[in-house]
């Protein structure tokens, strides 16, 4: 699941996602779609950024209703970060070090609803793995002319077959592929 630019970006040059348009419409449907997994994983930079901020997020008098549901189910759900550097991570985390295939099988295969993938360089890792079963992709209504690319320009091919899209009342496009 990811969020990108209309030019295949999921961050620009200095690593902002200031462009990013999730509204309260858009933010209840990603709920919807990850209160129902059965895991988080991500890498070191993407838990890094959301245990900045979902921790206390339901308790910040600021936070919208679906930012504070979000931040229920970021606390509740079980999360795995890839990194080589982090020591520990705190709220129902476990830390991995390393990409193993057959280690990530077995979690697809544990009972308790799919896995959610975060974080470009982790995806990228899983994609040279052949590990992503289905991409979940909003497309944002900007072009940002460069940045972070999701797809490597020189990556695996990866044949898909579009299940679903959905349209949102503020331009962005939700694209939901399985591998075929």
């Amino acid at each position: 699941m990811m969020s990108i630019s209309l030019d295949g970006y999921i961050e620009g040059p200095n690593r902002e996602i200031d462009w990013h348009l999730v509204d309260d419409e858009l933010h209840h449907h990603l709920n919807e779609q990850l209160k129902g997994m059965g895991a988080f994983l991500s890498g070191r930079v993407t838990y890094e950024l959301m245990a900045a901020v979902w921790p206390t997020a339901d308790s910040d008098p600021s936070s919208t209703k679906p930012m504070i549901e979000f931040a229920r189910i970021w606390l509740d759900m079980p999360k795995i970060v890839y990194s080589k550097t982090l020591q520990r991570a705190d709220w129902n985390t476990t830390v991995v070090r390393d990409v193993v295939p057959e280690d990530v099988e077995q979690l697809k295969a544990q009972p308790g609803g799919d896995l959610v993938l975060g974080g470009a360089d982790l995806a990228r890792a899983f994609m040279e793995r052949d590990l992503i079963d289905e991409y979940l992709i909003q497309v944002h209504p900007i072009v940002i002319g460069t940045g972070k690319p999701l797809f490597p320009r020189s990556g695996p091919r990866v044949n898909l077959r579009l299940l679903e899209t959905r349209g949102f009342g503020n331009g962005v496009l939700q694209l939901h592929y399985r591998k075929a």
